[in-house]
């Protein structure tokens, strides 16, 4: 069942802003982070928003993407440097600049394998940021 259509074209999705792959990326780890909570403990929902913020607030995912970073593929890494070095005039709040750059980073990797359709290797990466 493909109930989220993702339509667009892998030479599209490579045409489009490195913060729009951290857009969807941004959720897309979000939906990873709380689905994994549910399945793996019988938290109320407000224990589980704080948990979930252990993994989703910025330093978090700059120190994911330091942890696993060896072992992306060159394709993979230069997403992530597109995704840090793109102006990003906004920076989060109990956040710094570096951080939120390789947060901005990290969320446009999952964003763009999420895009086009690299399912297996999201599947993959994902799992490396939990163990």
């Amino acid at each position: 069942m493909d109930f989220i259509k993702r339509s667009k074209k892998i030479e599209d999705v490579n045409m489009l802003s490195p913060l729009v792959w951290a857009y969807v990326g941004d959720s897309v780890y979000e939906m990873f982070v709380r689905t994994n909570l549910v399945n793996t403990s019988n938290a109320k929902p407000h224990k589980l928003h704080i948990e979930s913020i252990k993994y989703v607030k910025a330093k978090a995912q700059a120190e994911t993407l330091e942890k696993i970073y060896e072992q992306l593929t060159e394709k993979e890494k230069d997403v992530v440097r597109r995704g840090r070095n793109t102006e990003n005039h906004h920076v989060a709040k109990n956040s710094n600049v570096a951080d939120y750059s390789k947060s901005t980073a990290f969320e446009a990797l999952i964003g763009y394998l999420y895009l086009t359709f690299q399912d297996e290797r999201l599947a993959e990466i994902l799992e490396m940021c939990i163990k």
